[in-house]
């Protein structure tokens, strides 16, 4: 199990890019696999997660092309679109600890021609989370789906079956399950309408629409209609905000701090993070420069200060779900008391990030109570190092790394080779800043810390 130990540093001063936008480059391979010809993807987040999305479409006959690669793996593809028809696989489909792979493929092989069967695996995390809140929306549209696991957990087993449009109305705001539903309902004929009690996050109806698929919003109800091909287009994935929120909490509650964070994607279904600091005093900008293949991509600058706690419930959740254990490390290190609440889905993530979380920060220090569905943070204690294990969850040891960064002595993170399921070279971004010092003693500003421009030597 490997590890990295972190140190305060002095306040940082960064101009960065952070990789490819981990939800969009998983849903790029998908659109591209379905359209009716090549398209190029630019900027592909080469992590684990996304790689798994790669593996499972070339195990279905799939071709993709790598044209460019940096050390950690490819960021520019060419997907031959095949129409969305696939073969069967020789084997299973692994896909790791990616929830997206397993839930929004289900949503397209349910739809494939009948003959066509595949079974979908990952690792221990992803057999245990929950997969019935695919599998029951598929199966009312007619999908030959079931899974073998305990409580309806992977593997899973998926038929070619004919499909039916459906009036779904989803107990739970998840893009996951909107994702699956819209992508299953392009190989029915008539309206599918998905309705959310929040919308939940839209990267793929926006991409939808970018491969010219017509699809209607009406508040929280989302419409899209069957036997629509995807046109072929070039697509280019922007930086990720999940990512970027690392960084931004690290700075924003650093005095003497300044961040700057270039062509990051901007959509407000994942800005949510910025909201919520602002709301906690946070000095932060941030500016859509473009809008780039449906998406609208800026830049984000902090300034760093003191923080003041808030509640943060209800809405506010959706959009913030995997932000959640680092506004978490932002409330410890605020004045006053931040309470997070109707967070469930939080129990059911690459680990029980409610009581993981809980769990660290009092290790640091801060004093946490834990509810079933959130916590309430004291703030104003002083962190202080700690052992802290990740439990294999890539959030849960990046959040945990910046607090880190804020506290007296040293903090070890174990566990830390699952951060390359999201972010890879985070740990080397984290030596670099704690390294960086002039002559006078304070932090230089350190550029294009990126892992797209690191080329294998």
């Amino acid at each position: 199990m490997s590890e990295f130990k972190v140190k305060r540093c002095r306040p940082i001063r960064m101009e960065l890019r952070v990789p490819g936008d981990k939800s969009i480059s998983h849903r790029s391979i998908m659109m591209a696999a379905l359209a009716n010809g090549p398209c190029e993807i630019q900027g592909f987040l080469p992590s684990e997660d996304c790689l798994s999305t790669v593996n499972a479409f070339r195990a279905m006959g799939v071709q993709i092309e790598e044209l460019d690669a940096t050390k950690w793996g490819p960021t520019h593809l060419r997907v031959h679109g095949c129409r969305g028809e696939f073969r069967s696989p020789d084997g299973d489909i692994d896909c790791g600890n990616s929830g997206t792979t397993m839930r929004l493929l289900s949503g397209i092989l349910a739809g494939q021609k009948e003959g066509f069967r595949a079974r979908l695996t990952g690792d221990a995390s992803l057999t245990k989370r929950p997969m019935r809140r695919i599998i029951e929306p598929l199966a009312r549209m007619g999908a030959n789906i079931r899974a073998e696991g305990p409580g309806d957990t992977a593997p899973l087993v998926i038929e070619g079956a004919r499909l039916q449009p459906i009036d779904y109305q989803s107990p739970v705001a998840s893009a996951q399950v909107k994702s699956a539903i819209l992508l299953a309902s392009l190989f029915t004929t008539g309206k599918t309408t998905v309705t959310e009690p929040v919308q939940s996050r839209d990267h793929t109806e926006r991409m939808l629409q970018y491969f010219q698929v017509k699809t209607l919003r009406q508040e929280n109800h989302l419409s899209i209609w069957g036997g629509q091909t995807l046109e072929s287009r070039d697509f280019e994935v922007p930086g990720d905000m999940s990512s970027a929120a690392f960084w931004v909490v690290a700075a924003a509650a650093m005095p003497g701090a300044h961040l700057r964070v270039d062509n990051v994607g901007l959509n407000q279904s994942r800005t949510g993070l910025l909201k919520i600091l602002i709301r906690m005093g946070a000095q932060i900008t941030e500016v859509i420069d473009h809008s780039r293949c449906g998406e609208p991509v800026g830049r984000i600058e902090v300034h760093g200060g003191r923080l003041r706690g808030t509640t943060i419930e209800g809405a506010d959740i959706p959009n913030v779900i995997d932000e959640i254990p680092v506004i978490a490390v932002a409330g410890a290190l605020a004045e006053g008391k931040t309470t997070i609440r109707d967070a469930k889905e939080l129990r059911v993530k690459e680990s029980d990030r409610i009581a993981t979380v809980t769990h660290s920060l009092r290790l640091m220090g801060a004093e946490v109570e834990e509810f079933f569905d959130g916590m309430e943070i004291q703030g104003g204690a002083h962190l202080k190092g700690a052992r802290i294990d990740s439990h294999g969850d890539h959030r849960i040891a990046m959040a945990f790394a910046i607090a880190g960064l804020h506290a007296e002595g040293e903090t070890v993170i174990t566990g830390t080779e699952c951060i390359r399921t999201s972010y890879p070279g985070f740990e080397d971004r984290i030596r670099e800043v704690m390294a960086a010092k002039n002559k006078d003693n304070h932090t230089p500003v350190i550029k294009s810390l990126n892992p797209a421009t690191e080329r294998e030597s």
